[in-house]
């Protein structure tokens, strides 16, 4: 048996990356990663209320499509708090694999941090994993919130960014620059625009970055408690 395949057992292999971080996170009310909205806690002591934990496992598939679900309207609930923080972040320097504003973001930490800094909502550390999440969807549909990608070094999803409305987008371009709104219909963007996704509770990962994103889970996790 192949080392991926031991990764995780089969039930996990199944299921939605939301569904997977919310049997971490909601399966664990200790765990603190980052201020959690309302509805997202109230939907998961609703959802523990409604399910048995000792049938968590043969009901699984349903109880953790609810939650997927949940995390999806709270992402679309909260579009505009997400663009306000984004916005906050706006002037922060570009700076290769960091994390924190505080010593500057690169493209896809931008995003990872807005969204996990309002939503409580952990996205893979890469611009090609994140492309992986949610569903995709046309230019026509976009709505402040979702993703959007772009190829800038000859390579398909290499770049994203969060759509804001009025066709433009708020990112961290690239070394020299800092976090800052651009237009869609730009002749640099335009051309290299790769397509968007909507974050719904659905991915198509692989199991190794499944067991990525379970890892930072679990070790932000290890964190809170040593607080």
């Amino acid at each position: 048996m192949s080392l991926q395949k031991d990764l995780l057992p089969t039930p996990l292999k199944q299921m939605p990356l939301a569904a997977l971080i919310a049997l971490v996170l909601f399966a664990q009310p200790a765990m603190a990663v980052d201020p959690t909205p309302d509805a997202a806690k109230d939907a998961s002591v609703e959802l523990a209320k409604e399910t048995p934990k000792q049938s968590m496992f043969q009901t699984g598939k349903s109880y953790f499509s609810r939650v997927s679900d949940r995390l999806a309207d709270s992402v679309t609930g909260k579009s505009d708090e997400l663009i306000n923080r984004a916005m906050e972040v706006i002037g922060v320097r570009y700076r290769w694999d960091t994390e924190l504003p505080q010593s500057g973001l690169d493209g896809s930490s931008f995003v990872g941090y807005v969204f996990k800094d309002k939503l409580g909502f952990l996205l893979p550390r890469k611009s090609t994993q994140m492309s992986r999440v949610g569903k995709p969807i046309t230019r026509e549909e976009l709505q402040p919130g979702d993703l959007v990608f772009f190829n800038t070094m000859r390579l398909t999803f290499s770049h994203v960014g969060i759509y804001v409305g009025d066709n433009k987008f708020i990112h961290s371009p690239s070394k020299g620059t800092s976090v800052r709104v651009d237009d869609l219909g730009s002749l640099y963007w335009d051309k290299r625009f790769d397509g968007a996704r909507r974050l719904d509770g659905s991915d198509n990962l692989g199991d190794a970055e499944r067991q990525e994103l379970l890892n930072e889970v679990n070790k932000l996790k290890r964190k809170s408690r040593s607080l």
